[in-house]
C-alpha cells in the first residue's frame, strides 16, 4: 500500500508540472487530493490482477510446464505475469476514465464548476486523461515490483516494461474517456464489461495466441489489450521484435484518437 501511494504522489507531482496547461495540472491535483481520502478504493484495481497471478499463474502453473516465446522457454507464471501487468494498467486507466468521469459529468456536475474558471474543455480532457494514466502507472509499478521479487523477469529489457504500461494506460484512458461521453446511464457500463472481460481472458494473457486459428486469431491480434500484452511480454522476456514497434504505434494512435474525440464531446456536452 505504501509503495503504490508513494508512486501516485510522485507521479502527481511530476504531472502537475508537465500535463500541458495550468488548468490540467489543477484538475490532476484535485483528483489526487480526493483519492488521498479513498486509498482503499484506489487499491482495488491493483489487487485483482495480483490475485489472478497468484491463483492462476502460480496455482495452475503447477500443472502447466510453460510456453516457448520467440525460441525461449519460460514458466507458466512468467508467461502469465506480463499479461496481468498489462491488465493492471488497463484496469487503472479505465476505472477513472469511465466510472469516475461519468459520475463527475452526469451527477456531481464537477465540470460545470470547473468551466466557471479560466479552464477550457480541452484542459478537462487532458487533466482527466493524465490522472487516469497516473493511476495506471502506479498499479503497473507495484505489479512490476512484485514480478521482479518473484523472479518472473528474465531480462534487463524489463526496465522498459513500465514505460510500456504508460502507453497501455494512455490508450485505454483515451478510449474510455471518449466512450464515457456517449453514455446516458450506469447500465451503459455493461457494454464496457462486455468488451473488457473477453479481452482479459483471450488476449494471450493465459495461453498463446497460436491457440486460435483463422479469423478468430486475427480478431484477437487487433484488440488493444493483446497489443499491450505482446509489448510487455517481449520486454520482460528480453525478446523485443517488430510486434513491439507495431504495438507502440497502435496504442499511441488509440490514445490520441480517444483524447481528440473526448475533447470535442466535452465541447458538445458542456458548452451547449
Amino acid at each position: 500500500m505504501a509503495f503504490v501511494t508513494a508512486s501516485v504522489a510522485r507521479a502527481a507531482r511530476v504531472a502537475s508540472g508537465t500535463s500541458g496547461s495550468p488548468g490540467s495540472r489543477v484538475l490532476v491535483r484535485r483528483n489526487f487530493l480526493v483519492y488521498r481520502q479513498a486509498w482503499v478504493i484506489f487499491l482495488t484495481g491493483f489487487a485483482e490482477p495480483l490475485l489472478y497471478l497468484f491463483s492462476i499463474g502460480i496455482g495452475v502453473g503447477q500443472l502447466v510446464d510453460g510456453f516457448t516465446v520467440h525460441g525461449q522457454f519460460i514458466s507458466y507464471a512468467a508467461f502469465v505475469a506480463p499479461g496481468m501487468l498489462a491488465s493492471s494498467s488497463m484496469n487503472g486507466a479505465l476505472l477513472d476514465s469511465t466510472f469516475g468521469i461519468f459520475f463527475k459529468l452526469r451527477y456531481a456536475k464537477v465540470y460545470e464548476g470547473v468551466l466557471a474558471t479560466p479552464m477550457r474543455t480541452v484542459d478537462i480532457a487532458r487533466g482527466e486523461l493524465t490522472w487516469s494514466l497516473l493511476r495506471a502507472s502506479a498499479y503497473s509499478a507495484g505489479f512490476l515490483a512484485v514480478m521482479a521479487a518473484m523472479g518472473l523477469v528474465s531480462s534487463w529489457w524489463a526496465v522498459l516494461a513500465w514505460p510500456a504500461t504508460w502507453l497501455i494506460g494512455f490508450a485505454f484512458a483515451g478510449a474510455g474517456m471518449a466512450l464515457t461521453t456517449f453514455m446516458k446511464s450506469w447500465q451503459d457500463f455493461e457494454y464496457v464489461q462486455l468488451a473488457v472481460v473477453p479481452m482479459f481472458l483471450f488476449s494471450a494473457t493465459f495461453f498463446p495466441v497460436t491457440a486460435f486459428d483463422g479469423v478468430l486469431r486475427w480478431v484477437v491480434e487487433v484488440t488493444p489489450l493483446y497489443r499491450g500484452v505482446v509489448l510487455v511480454r517481449e520486454l520482460t522476456t528480453g525478446s523485443p521484435s517488430l510486434d513491439s514497434l507495431w504495438s507502440v504505434v497502435y496504442l499511441m494512435v488509440m490514445g490520441l484518437l480517444g483524447l481528440t474525440v473526448a475533447s470535442r464531446r466535452f465541447d458538445t456536452l458542456l458548452l451547449r
